[in-house]
């Protein structure tokens, strides 16, 4: 994760940076860093900056020049490109130190962005992907342009989702942030005779309750006498501020009416996070910090059992294919509340992973302990520090989802997922079946997730259309194959827990061993159908479908009119590799269920019957 702040005003701006990095130090605590601009005592641009959590950095800044400079902005990081460093903390300059900047996000198109910058004389200091982001601003206020246009066209040749601000001596009193994509968020925040940009609320919420959210593709220029705001085209934004409650539950919705659209808009940033907490891109590496001893141990591995409940079984579905197939060693899935009662036969080459976004789940709990007694190897994937599970297992894989208020979950299972795909894809290095090239390739498809995730976001249109055509349906079907029957469940699991629609997942083969009795003109069926997951297989379940007068809507990939014609209704996603599959056709199913929950009055964060964690049997 990483944590973004800025601010402009007349008050000292080194204090207000550090309390705001220990206010967003839960998104990343790699390193930290500030620079401030214009202090009172004649320094220009002073950048400190220290690896390790934000105390480092706090004991630097006793003896670093520029603490009365009332312009800075500061950053707390989770490492992506480039180790844990110094040189490789945020802030990052140019080459001549004309423009520095912070950033929250994946450049994925760094390495040749990286060669064409050294190519025409840039030098880099850092391993980092944001310093391109430097170089490329540089190039563009030399030339006479202001920073904020320098930074809408530098926007314009990035590749990937991104919170950027950015601040040059050049024009000392101001700073500039732009959202694009989802995958970071930008609050603006309107004090008295200041003005503050940050990646959270809560940077901001000690200072000012008035403040103003970016759009994809919106960027702010701010000083200390307000904000101006144009789009990613050069013409002016309207971007109204508004006031939020100090009330900590209201104030975390922020713009959302509810927790669960909120958590659903922020899963490109929990992707990224969850991504850059577990692998790095440039050098292609796989680091799971948290598996302790396991790490070793991996290599001894000859079968795998992966355990969970719920939305975290059907994203141990997932993982059991994951695992299949990236590391060549079987794999199965149990309910963990069967597993415990069951017997299992279990022995010294077995793994348990058990994935508990809450890590209290108490079936799941008593499942590892019935795999401790038998003495099987235990990894567990949690979202929750020190969580009851992470105490049990023998290695953990954390999720960086944050803060999961809605009882249905979203974030936390399409970032279970990326700590699955890592998993496996440490498994495949640990006992030589994948190969250092085919794990970069597959590094390079979880960069790219965050943004084909945020563009199933940018429009909600279609999910609102087809919520006010099925709300008052009785009884939906949910089919899949391969990787998409786990989200084909999933996705009725959602349905029935917020709309209180039965539903029910099925693996499209299965279609005619019963559920094709039940189909009518009421009984709809979704179809999830993208390029990789068997499609020509669904083609045959929606035309047969379809000659008994049901009606379907299908999930396909971009492109697929061959598909959307013979359906009834179309959700697109974007076209990515098999393995991303997963991830982004899981999110148009969570928005239909949203938004037919809503159009029905449901209480969407809160459904009647369920609670958060299940910690009685």
């Amino acid at each position: 994760m990483c944590g973004i702040v800025g601010y402009a005003g007349a008050r000292p701006a080194t204090p207000i940076l550090v309390r705001a990095l220990r206010d967003l130090e839960y998104r990343g605590y790699d390193s930290a860093g500030i620079a401030v601009l214009g202090s009172a005592d004649g320094e220009g641009l002073v950048i400190t900056k220290r690896v390790g959590k934000i105390v480092n950095l706090e004991s630097a800044l006793d003896s670093s020049p520029g603490n009365e400079a009332t312009v800075g902005i500061g950053h707390t990081r989770w490492a992506t490109h480039g180790r844990p460093s110094d040189l490789n903390a945020h802030p990052h300059t140019s080459c001549g130190g004309e423009v520095v900047v912070i950033h929250n996000g994946i450049v994925e198109n760094y390495a040749a962005l990286r060669s064409a910058l050294t190519a025409r004389g840039h030098t880099f200091a850092s391993e980092t992907d944001t310093e391109t982001i430097a170089h490329l601003m540089e190039e563009r206020t030399r030339s006479g342009l202001p920073l904020l246009e320098a930074l809408r066209l530098t926007i314009g040749e990035l590749e990937g989702s991104h919170a950027i601000v950015a601040m040059s001596p050049s024009e000392p009193g101001a700073i500039v942030a732009a959202r694009v994509g989802n995958a970071g968020g930008v609050v603006v925040g309107y004090g008295e005779g200041e003005m503050l940009v940050a990646s959270d609320l809560a940077a901001i919420l000690p200072h000012t309750q008035q403040v103003a959210f970016l759009a994809s593709h919106q960027l702010a220029r701010v000083d200390r006498g307000g904000a101006a705001y144009i789009n990613g085209d050069g013409s002016p934004a309207t971007v109204e501020p508004h006031r939020v409650p100090i009330d900590p539950v209201s104030a975390l919705k922020g713009q959302y009416e509810h927790f669960m659209l909120k958590e659903i808009m922020e899963q490109p940033e929990a992707l990224s996070d969850t991504i850059r907490s577990l692998v790095t891109i440039e050098p292609a590496g796989i680091h799971l910090p948290d598996l302790g001893a396991m790490s070793d141990r991996l290599s001894e591995v000859r079968r795998v059992i992966l355990i969970g409940m719920g939305t975290s079984l059907h994203a141990a579905m997932v993982g059991r294919a994951f695992i299949e197939r990236l590391s060549g060693v079987p794999a199965e899935t149990d309910n963990a509340s069967e597993f415990r009662y069951r017997d299992p036969v279990l022995g010294p080459g077995t793994l348990v992973v058990s994935v508990s976004q809450s890590g209290e789940t108490v079936d799941v709990l008593e499942a590892m302990a019935v795999a401790r007694a038998k003495q099987a190897m235990q990894i567990t994937i949690c979202n929750t520090e020190g969580a009851q599970t992470t105490r049990v297992a023998g290695g953990t894989v954390y999720t960086r989802a944050g803060l999961e208020r809605g009882v249905a979950s979203t974030k936390c299972f399409t970032t279970a997922l990326v700590a699955l795909y890592a998993l496996a894809l440490r498994m495949g290095e640990a006992n030589g079946y994948l190969a250092r090239e085919r794990i970069a390739g597959h590094i390079q498809d979880l960069a790219r997730l965050p943004d084909a995730v945020a563009r199933v976001l940018q429009d909600h249109t279609p999910y609102r259309a087809l919520a006010n055509h099925f709300y008052d349906a009785r009884h939906f079907l949910f089919l899949g194959r391969g990787l998409a029957f786990p989200v084909a469940m999933e996705g009725a699991l959602k349905l029935k827990e917020i709309s209180y629609i039965h539903a029910e997942g099925y693996a499209a083969g299965e279609m005619k061993h019963g559920p094709i009795a039940l189909v009518d003109r009421s009984f709809p069926t979704v179809a999830v159908a993208p390029a990789h997951a068997l499609r020509s297989k669904l083609v045959s379940n929606i035309e047969q479908i379809q000659a008994r007068g049901g009606e379907v809507i299908v999930v396909a990939s971009e492109g697929d009119d061959e598909l959307a014609a013979l359906a009834d209704h179309a959700i697109f996603m974007p076209a990515v590799p098999e393995f991303v599959e997963p991830f982004v056709a899981t999110v148009p199913l969570q928005c239909l269920s949203y938004y037919i929950a809503l159009r029905r009055g449901c209480d969407v964060d809160q459904p009647r019957n369920l609670a958060k964690t299940v910690t009685v049997e």
